[in-house]
């Protein structure tokens, strides 16, 4: 009898390539993070394929011991695309940076969500242009001063996981680089979602925008600052789980109460429902100080994905014309002749 595999170790997912990014980088955790949500769900190196675009987040593919495509600016999405249709079996991965999503590959990510393939992105979100030196990103803050913008930024931002929401995607999530027992989690319900999956993580520039989400991520602002949502749990926070989320009375907006003051009770307190799409867009607006920023599963809403749906079409097809001529079809139809 032929001994059981041994268990891969997130090490075993790693190349032997030099991890080169500035150290103190958020995205060492990131890569740190992903490398064991894949040894805690055992995802096959044969079958698993990291796609990227351009920028300081699209260095992954060569430091996963996976399949891997470094594509270029903007584009992961169309690709990841052609592999998940290609191969339904291949386990699609695509990393990209705010500025490679949002900006030049914005519409390919709006399309690649509505289409629902079934695949997992990762957004490492710093608000800042790394590998070009520090110019503003999409999701730069008003006022964000840098080398394309040298007297503050005048744009205002696009929030990832609002985009993501508008653009119907099924799965949002959210999670801090830092966080090395939440963001496993996060990542693994992701994969376990059928259809397309967004993640949007919070990563750390430490050269061009350190600190930028230190209002909800440093040590003394997390508590009162981060919302860490639980399908079907009362949304609770704070030092003391005191403080909770309810619907203002009369309105439809989200208000901070506290749980034993003024009449407030637990029972007063919203319940989180991965389901519910308003719900899920009303928190991905919420920013410290008023509110605190909400984290984990937003949406969670599973629906046929695109790659079934072509599968299906190609069976029914099949099955009409079995004995189908591609070289009739192509010269079918009208022609013309060039002569002369």
């Amino acid at each position: 009898m032929n001994a059981p595999a041994p268990k891969l170790q997130p090490k075993d997912y790693a190349t032997d390539q030099e991890v080169r990014w500035c150290p103190g980088c958020g995205d060492y955790a990131i890569l740190k993070g992903v490398q064991k949500a894949l040894a805690d769900i055992q995802a096959d190196p044969t079958k698993t394929v990291f796609v990227s675009g351009i920028g300081c987040a699209a260095r992954f593919p060569y430091y996963m011991a996976t399949y891997g495509f470094h594509t270029i600016h903007g584009r992961a999405p169309a690709i990841a695309t052609g592999i998940k249709i290609a191969n339904p079996e291949l386990d699609v991965w695509i990393v990209s940076g705010d500025g490679d999503a949002l900006s030049i590959g914005g519409n390919h990510l709006l399309h690649l969500l509505r289409r629902n393939i079934d695949v997992q992105f990762l957004l490492f979100n710093n608000e800042i242009y790394g590998l070009t030196k520090g110019q503003y990103s999409p999701t730069s803050k008003v006022g964000t001063r840098s080398p394309s913008t040298p007297l503050g930024s005048i744009d205002m931002p696009v929030s990832a996981t609002q985009f993501a929401l508008g653009a119907s995607a099924r799965f949002v999530a959210r999670a801090i680089d830092t966080q090395q027992k939440l963001m496993p989690e996060v990542l693994k319900r992701a994969h376990a979602h059928r259809g397309a999956s967004f993640v949007e993580i919070f990563q750390n520039c430490i050269v061009y925008n350190d600190g930028a989400f230190d209002n909800f991520t440093a040590k003394e602002a997390a508590e009162d600052n981060q919302l860490h949502l639980e399908h079907g749990k009362p949304m609770l926070f704070g030092k003391d789980r005191k403080k909770g989320l309810r619907l203002k009375p009369g309105a439809l907006e989200l208000e901070v109460v506290e749980v034993g003051q003024n009449g407030v009770t637990e029972a007063d307190v919203l319940v989180h429902d991965e389901k519910n799409r308003v719900q899920a867009m009303m928190l991905a607006t919420l920013q410290p100080p008023a509110f605190p920023v909400a984290l984990g599963v937003l949406y969670c809403n599973p629906a046929p994905t695109y790659e079934q749906a072509v599968a299906d079409q190609a069976k029914v097809v099949l099955a009409r014309q079995p004995d189908g001529d591609l070289n009739k079809l192509l010269r079918k139809g009208h022609t013309w002749t060039v002569a002369g």
